[in-house]
């Protein structure tokens, strides 16, 4: 045992895997404090459709990075690293294990990875690319980038337009590719003993239970939700209503589509989310994989594995 060992649990997984349970338990048993890494779980009255735990259900665990942004501002994952680390350092000198819990990928790669210096933006040169964009096709950006920068060009979809823009956006303010960048990144928690949990269920399972938490958020109130964010001046292009489940709701509320199908499209939607989330979690290196039945093999592979 080292005595200086920081010891750091992430619990990642898609959603509606059970994360947050098991996360309060294993919390409980090791005297830990948890650390929400869902990007939508940080904005403020956005509860129902975000699928926040509610107070009760965290048992007197203490939970950070929840209701922390204002629905009007973009929360990024330079927010959140920054939040987090700070977060991580009051648990420790609090002598508590911090938990991140999550089953945002970019939010969490960001954190273990680290985050490319040249982050920051510059709406005017954005704007101007996205201008282009519409007027010429993405095709003479992705064109421009393959000249600047093929080896990151390369890497992404054809037509992935936030990402090219981005990429360019990074080599015109700091003439420097963005591949570039990324080789002088680094951990912002090399020196922690990090143990990664990862939770699963067989596809068909999860799809049921995303069925089932769809419709409780329905039973819930998201609808009656909304409509309060509405009547509080929230605007409906507002980063928070991005969030499953909530833009077919704005859709019920203007009448753009009946209610079945607003219920039947989040379910189709979070489904397809799931697939996403996967795929980036089966790129992350280190991750121990157990099903949230198995409460006993999660607590007693994380005992084995503290510091």
């Amino acid at each position: 045992m080292h005595s200086k060992a920081q010891n750091l649990i992430i619990i990642l997984g898609p959603t509606g895997v059970g994360k947050s349970s098991i996360a309060v338990r294993l919390a409980k048993e090791l005297e830990g404090e948890i650390i929400n890494c869902d990007s939508m779980q940080v904005y403020k009255g956005f509860d129902i459709g975000t699928d926040k735990i509610p107070l009760k259900k965290r048992e007197g665990v203490p939970h950070h990075l929840l209701n922390v942004a204002d629905f009007s501002s973009q929360y990024t994952a330079a927010d959140f690293v920054d939040q987090a680390l700070k977060t991580i350092k009051d648990i420790l000198r609090r002598k508590k294990i911090p938990l991140i819990v999550g089953g945002t990928g970019l939010y969490l790669k960001a954190l273990l990875d680290g985050l490319f210096p040249g982050g920051k933006s510059d709406p005017e040169l954005r704007q101007k690319l996205e201008k282009e964009a519409q007027e010429k096709g993405l095709e003479s950006l992705r064109a421009k980038l393959m000249e600047v920068d093929a080896a990151y060009c390369q890497k992404i979809h054809d037509n992935d337009r936030v990402r090219i823009i981005r990429a360019l956006e990074v080599f015109l303010s700091t003439q420097k590719p963005l591949s570039q960048h990324f080789l002088n990144t680094r951990s912002h928690v090399d020196d922690f003993n990090i143990i990664r949990i990862g939770l699963k269920l067989e596809r068909q399972v999860l799809y049921k239970k995303i069925e089932k938490r769809t419709d409780y958020m329905f039973e819930k109130g998201i609808i009656r939700e909304v409509e309060n964010l509405l009547k509080k001046g929230v605007d409906e292009n507002s980063p928070p209503f991005r969030a499953l489940g909530y833009k077919n709701v704005l859709k019920f509320i203007r009448k753009e589509m009946p209610l079945e199908e607003a219920v039947s499209l989040t379910k189709r939607d979070t489904r397809r989310y799931v697939k996403r989330q996967m795929t980036w979690f089966r790129k992350m290196k280190g991750i121990n994989w157990f099903s949230p039945d198995d409460f006993d093999a999660v607590l007693k592979f994380t005992k084995d594995n503290l510091e």
